[in-house]
């Protein structure tokens, strides 16, 4: 069953065809459309065909269950192979994600005609179909992570399509920085797995879990769940899915409205082996899904656009498969996800023509004579700006500071040139006292530092310069800059959190 390989490999192919095509010129502007296209489709084609011959093999013959084929990673004990687990809910997401992928690149030949991203986009669609097949048909755990983070970049770059908008490039960001929480509870996982089980393919992480206690299992299932939930867009990450829609209509079909957004469902149910040893996490996901269900719905009554109105029809669905699973109704989910996903590809795909055969704005209804909760709805409930408080902002500004750290430091010492734009860019909000000329910290650290460094500045112009001269006073100038700016660093109340998180890590 090797051949089966081709299935995900069809698409990836046809992205890098395409993607050299853009790089040599062979592939640009409208007169390239055509066979940019025509590869994308027959990738697509392809796959879907190779899906319906193992569904058919499986009907006749029985499912075939983990198929190893070839060895690819040795490290000590860890051992990973190139596998396909040809199980009933693989075969039944790994032929709806080809005929979702199928489906939107047809649509989006004519849509995105003479659009300057056209050949980027078709790549990055086709990338997108290759990572949700690995999500659907590997046969381990570090497969299925590859295929996540492969559909994690596509649904960053297409969100980001529109790159000379802000807001695009900005829910772009969003999006990407939320789901690195859920990929750091994947590695969590996968990380448990191999520490318990000594393996890290699926049937073997499902055999060696029974004899664990449900304990063990409870932790080693913990960062999987995690990783779902947020690729889900379950409560509490339902903030940065309704801000991915800013991809054209093809891409939030096959990303928000229809399989992206399933992908953590699907992960749940592949996990059915664990979660019935563990108890405690089906409750949760009863608890998650039926709040996130509610919410979901709530807000959807106030939305006055046909992409929001379905993109949380969407969110309170998958919230609901959460619950079923939860609940134990496994395969009642697998259903639910299959029949959902049809039906909403189909509105996706037309929801441009909806604005004309619905142009008046539906009401919120009841909703709407309490004023206090339709604005609580209309703001989501501010979820959007918790996540941007707690997660966005903190993250970006973590990324501003290493990068600050590496210009003054790194590049420094390595002899590299610093560049000096970007540092201005860097370092126009640093605020220096103008009387004592030590930079100003924030937080209790960041103060505490800024008296030292107070101290140190008398010490240095009391004491040690007037006895030594200019050349001291040059080199000591030269130093307290870079001491002066790792004050500032560490000083942020930000670096307080990656203690406490690195604490934890030891502990663990």
């Amino acid at each position: 069953m090797g051949w089966v390989m081709v299935v995900p490999l069809l698409p990836w192919l046809a992205a890098l065809w395409i993607g050299v095509g853009m790089l040599t010129g062979q592939r640009r502007g409208e007169a390239g459309e055509r066979g940019t296209a025509w590869v994308a489709l027959l990738a697509a084609t392809g796959s879907l065909l190779g899906m319906l011959v193992v569904d058919g093999m499986a009907v006749h013959q029985g499912v075939m269950g983990h198929v190893v084929v070839f060895p690819w990673l040795s490290s000590g004990p860890l051992r990973v192979t190139i596998s396909l687990l040809l199980d009933r809910p693989g075969l039944v997401m790994g032929t709806l994600v080809a005929f979702g992928a199928l489906m939107t690149l047809k649509f989006a030949v004519n849509y995105m005609h003479r659009e300057p991203g056209f050949h980027r986009f078709f790549a990055v669609l086709c990338l997108f179909a290759g990572g949700m097949t690995w999500i659907a048909l590997s046969g381990n755990a570090v497969l299925t992570f590859v295929g996540w983070e492969v559909a994690g970049l596509s649904s960053y770059l297409l969100i980001a399509y529109a790159d000379t908008r802000t807001t695009a490039t900005t829910n772009a960001t969003r999006a990407f920085v939320t789901n690195r929480f859920g990929d750091a509870g994947m590695v969590f996982g996968m990380a448990m797995v191999f520490l318990w089980t000594k393996g890290v393919e699926w049937p073997a992480i499902f055999q060696a879990a029974k004899p664990l206690g449900s304990l063990l299992t409870a932790v080693m299932v913990a960062g999987f769940l995690l990783a779902a939930v947020v690729k889900s867009a379950q409560i509490p990450f339902v903030a940065w899915i309704s801000r991915a829609l800013e991809g054209p209509t093809p891409s939030s079909a096959v990303f928000y409205g229809a399989l992206m957004a399933h992908a953590g469902a699907f992960l749940v149910i592949r996990l059915e082996p664990l979660l019935v040893l563990a108890p405690f996490w089906m409750v949760i996901l009863m608890l998650i899904g039926g709040l996130t269900a509610l919410f979901a719905s709530a807000v959807g009554r106030v939305q006055t656009d046909v992409k929001s109105v379905l993109i949380f029809s969407t969110q309170a669905q998958i919230g609901l498969i959460f619950f079923e699973c939860g609940a134990g109704f496994f395969d009642f989910a697998l259903w639910h996800l299959v029949a959902h996903t049809l039906w909403r590809f189909y509105q996706f795909l037309l929801s441009p023509s909806y604005i004309h055969l619905a142009p008046v704005r539906p009401s919120a209804g009841g909703v709407a004579k309490s004023p206090a909760l339709y604005t609580l709805l209309l703001h989501r409930g501010w979820f959007d700006s918790v996540t941007d408080a707690l997660i966005t902002r903190p993250t970006l500004a973590l990324a501003r500071d290493v990068q600050i750290f590496d210009e003054l430091v790194i590049s420094r010492m390595s002899g590299r040139p610093m560049q000096e734009s970007l540092l201005r860019h860097m370092v126009a909000g640093v605020e220096v006292s103008s009387l004592s000329g030590v930079t100003q910290g924030r937080g209790v650290l960041g103060r505490l530092l800024e008296r030292v460094g107070m101290l140190f500045f008398w010490f240095e112009e009391h004491l040690v310069l007037r006895s030594s001269g200019d050349g001291l006073l040059k080199a000591m100038r030269f130093l307290g800059e870079y001491v002066t700016r790792i004050e500032l660093l560490f000083g942020q109340p930000r670096y307080l959190y990656l203690m406490i998180m690195l604490t934890f890590l030891v502990i663990l």
